[in-house]
């Protein structure tokens, strides 16, 4: 028998199939009254001859049908207490306008918070060095509270003892660094005086006349102004420094003060099978943290103290307790803070006299030697146990980050993560 051939026919356009499918969807889904079954299976059947079983129907019919079909459904919403009619079928999650609007949305969301994290990058740092004071802290509160002091009373004690420190440290460098800069100011027109009795100076002046100039320019008082801004820079930078001072101060009490609900409501974000472990790791890190700042300050007030009586000894005693403090708290800083307080006492001691000069670098050398193998190790070993060169590391991408705030918060982040590693991804890769 001879086929016949077949009829083409014409295409109904997909969004008027569609429209269609949605409507017959939603009709099928939705709870009707018992008895309407006749009249949906009718229009069904409506939209089913329309629609042939290669996909292909007639667009007049096809339209026709849908649009009847959406007056229906509208009406049939409006009985169901939905005036506007039911809502269609979501977007389909791979349409390319909708993939490519999440995509846009998300650099616009990444970029927002990167501009964001820039502008209050000052704030987060005092933050963090707050909550790292805290957490170094927090190991002299524990203490005090094992002898039977309430943890309000410890807080108030060790924050009145660090209060007490910060006095001490202004009282003993502001008065001396303030007259030392008055002085050098004073006597900066005769120390260029000086400079005419040296040849290569003399005739560097003769033709070009710098030393005139600079006395010039020293005498008419713009040298303050030039180099601090004026009177409002000044008042500008004193004002910035106090206000950051009170407000790491103001935050370590806050953070020292409720730093176990801090920690209970950070684990209990946590899933519960997770919580146990994790909570241990977290103690363990903060154990580390506040044994590497109680290590650091022990450190750096062994060097105080050796540098105050060695100053004393060979007769510096009017800066003795200024620049012990400065030692102290450059020793702080990892890897250079050592090397920058030796060079300042070198300074100081060479323009009293070479003599001092050359007692106080040669001091810093075998003191040097003695802090980094002898004291540093005994004191750290139980806090932290980073290796020399992840330590050198650390220290110096903290350095480039985050400038001496990340330096000084390198090694307790190295020594977190070390642990991290060896107690969470090691195992985990033995086991696998």
């Amino acid at each position: 028998m001879q086929q016949q051939p077949r009829v083409p026919v014409e295409v109904a356009p997909d969004d008027v199939l569609e429209a269609a499918a949605d409507v017959l969807d939603g009709r099928a889904n939705a709870p009707g009254p018992p008895g309407r079954d006749t009249g949906d299976t009718a229009t069904t059947d409506d939209a089913a001859g329309a629609v042939s079983m290669d996909g292909a129907a007639s667009a007049r019919t096809a339209r026709d049908t849908a649009e009847r079909l959406r007056h229906e459904g509208a009406a049939r919403g409006a009985d169901d207490g939905l005036p506007f009619g039911r809502p269609g079928r979501p977007l389909r999650r791979g349409s390319p306008f909708l993939i490519g609007f999440t995509g846009a949305l998300g650099v616009l969301v990444a970029l927002g918070l990167t501009r964001a994290l820039a502008s209050a990058s000052s704030v987060l740092v005092l933050i963090v060095v707050s909550m790292f004071l805290a957490v170094g802290l927090n190991p002299s509160v524990v203490g005090l509270q094992r002898r039977g002091m309430r943890r309000g009373f410890a807080v108030a004690t060790v924050f009145l003892l660090l209060l007490l420190l910060f006095l001490i440290f202004g009282l003993a460098v502001a008065p001396p660094l303030a007259e030392q800069v008055a002085s050098f100011g004073a006597n900066l027109p005769d120390y260029l005086q000086q400079l005419q009795q040296n040849t290569t100076v003399s005739e560097l002046n003769e033709r070009y006349g710098l030393i005139e100039r600079a006395l010039a320019y020293i005498r008419s008082g713009d040298l303050a102004e030039q180099a601090f801004g004026g009177i409002v820079g000044v008042g500008r930078i004193i004002f910035g420094a106090a206000f950051s001072a009170l407000t790491v101060l103001i935050l370590t009490l806050y953070f020292l003060s409720s730093l176990p609900s801090i920690t209970a409501g950070a684990y209990s974000l946590l899933p519960r099978s997770r919580r146990t472990r994790i909570q241990l790791l977290g103690e363990e890190i903060l154990g580390r943290v506040g044994g590497y700042v109680s290590g650091a300050g022990i450190v750096a007030s062994c060097a105080g103290i050796s540098t105050f009586v060695f100053l004393e000894i060979i007769g510096l005693r009017e800066y003795a307790l200024a620049l012990a403090l400065l030692v102290a708290l450059f020793d702080l800083i990892p890897m250079i803070g050592a090397t920058l307080g030796a060079t300042v006492v070198t300074v100081v001691g060479l323009v009293d006299s070479l003599t001092i000069g050359v007692a106080c670098l040669i001091f810093f050398v075998v003191y040097q030697q003695v802090e980094n193998y002898l004291i540093y190790p005994r004191v750290m070993k139980r806090s932290v146990d980073v290796p020399p060169a992840l330590t050198v590391i650390a220290a110096l991408l903290g350095g480039a980050l985050l400038g001496v705030v990340g330096a000084l918060l390198a090694i307790p982040t190295a020594a977190s993560l070390l642990l991290i590693l060896r107690e969470v991804v090691v195992p985990r890769q033995e086991q696998s």
